[in-house]
């Protein structure tokens, strides 16, 4: 049985991630077990979990996706307003 997606052009998800983030994740873990078994580091792990939080999808939208429009918009990209007066 197989069940396809509403929008066939849309992104792999597994869970709430998609699979180019499970797969980091993974490669992540594995290098943080080996940081921590061989050198007794913890910030591997930490920075793995942190990715792992920021990438979980609600509705096609991540929170890290979510924090880059919020800098975008309020730090990187220059606003442009243009003020017109029209006599009515």
């Amino acid at each position: 049985m197989y069940i396809y997606p509403d929008n066939l052009k849309s992104k792999a998800v597994l869970w709430l991630w998609q699979l180019r983030d499970i797969g980091i994740i993974g490669i992540g873990c594995l290098i943080s077990v080996f940081a921590l078994a061989q050198l007794g580091l913890l910030l591997p792990i930490v920075a793995t979990a942190l990715y792992g939080f920021l990438t979980i999808r609600f509705e096609d939208t991540s929170i890290l996706d979510f924090i880059k429009y919020a800098c975008a918009f309020f730090l990187t990209k220059q606003q442009f307003y243009e003020w017109r007066y029209t006599e009515q």
